[in-house]
């Protein structure tokens, strides 16, 4: 399966099965009247319609190169994460204003019959299954949307299993609790809105990667038999890519041939690293020793 048949089909999973969440969800809470259960509901619908915004920018997402995008359509992507966070966390805002009133209104009954009960744990079982599923789509497409559904669907584990605890509770004797549990879930839909956001605004504005992926790139360059020093090293995120610009530091009598050889080379070993889109290597004639020393800057140096 290519990545884009994987990025397409786990959309459409994840959209498929919180559709089926929504309804059930809902069922339950008409039936049982539980607060939990109806911030649950309100959850999944949130969590099914952001599923088909993503849906749709995974498709565009996966679109091959053009004239007008020669680099493809994958920047795209943080953006849908971040309209997925701003569903999420509107979706937590309205989940807890109405366990808040409903908790200082009183007069709380506790929810009806066996369905609230078993909906959410039904619930559990599914985010969880979800949660696993997107993340190993996620490593392994590198797909930051993926991601990002990934991350909300663990926090649903957590948030159900919040309301699983206080329609137990409430069913047990200790009507509060609903309310109370709704209050958590609202917690857990904001918090995972606000995880998403951090994180794609790295890709949105450029952020460098990780100081282990930098030193990488600058260890496969300097791997090369002929490259004698490295500097001037500038790895960045476009989009959820990563593009990297070097100098590499050659004998000064090497041929133009053994020079752009070279530059090949390094180029294909950095680019074989996951995350990296485009890489530009500039060849300097060592003579001219604008490599750092050592004692300076150790990642940078051939010495």
């Amino acid at each position: 399966m290519s990545s884009r048949q994987a990025l397409r089909r786990a959309g459409a999973v994840v959209l498929a099965v919180n559709v089926a969440l929504v309804l059930a969800k809902g069922s339950a809470w008409y039936l049982s009247g539980s607060l939990a259960v109806g911030s649950e509901a309100i959850n999944s619908l949130a969590d099914a319609s952001y599923s088909l915004v993503i849906l749709g920018g995974l498709y565009l997402t996966t679109q091959p190169p053009d004239l007008e995008h020669p680099h493809g359509h994958e920047r795209i992507e943080p953006f849908v994460s971040l309209f997925v966070a701003g569903a999420i966390v509107l979706a937590g805002v309205a989940i807890f204003y109405g366990a808040a009133t409903a908790a200082l209104a009183g007069d709380l009954e506790p929810p009806a019959g066996a369905s609230a009960v078993a909906v959410l744990v039904v619930a559990v079982a599914a985010k969880l299954w979800l949660y696993r599923y997107c993340k190993r789509v996620a490593e392994r497409e590198g797909s930051p949307a993926v991601a990002a559904t990934a991350v909300d669907n663990r926090n649903d584990v957590l948030a159900s299993g919040a309301a699983l605890f206080g329609v137990a509770g409430a069913q047990a004797g200790y009507p509060l609790l609903d309310p109370i549990a709704a209050a958590v879930v609202a917690v857990f839909v904001c918090y995972s809105g606000i995880d998403i956001v951090r994180d794609n605004l790295n890709y949105l504005l450029g952020a460098a990667p990780p100081e282990h992926l930098r030193e990488e790139i600058v260890d496969r360059a300097l791997a090369h038999p002929d490259v004698e020093g490295v500097h001037d090293v500038i790895a960045h995120y476009v989009g959820p890519e990563i593009d990297v610009s070097l100098h590499i530091e050659v004998e000064g009598d090497r041929t133009l041939a053994e020079a752009h050889d070279i530059e090949s080379a390094v180029v294909e070993a950095i680019r074989d690293l996951g995350p990296v889109d485009d890489v530009f290597v500039h060849v300097d004639p060592k003579e001219l020793g604008e490599w750092k020393a050592a004692s300076d800057d150790p990642d940078e140096s051939g010495e």
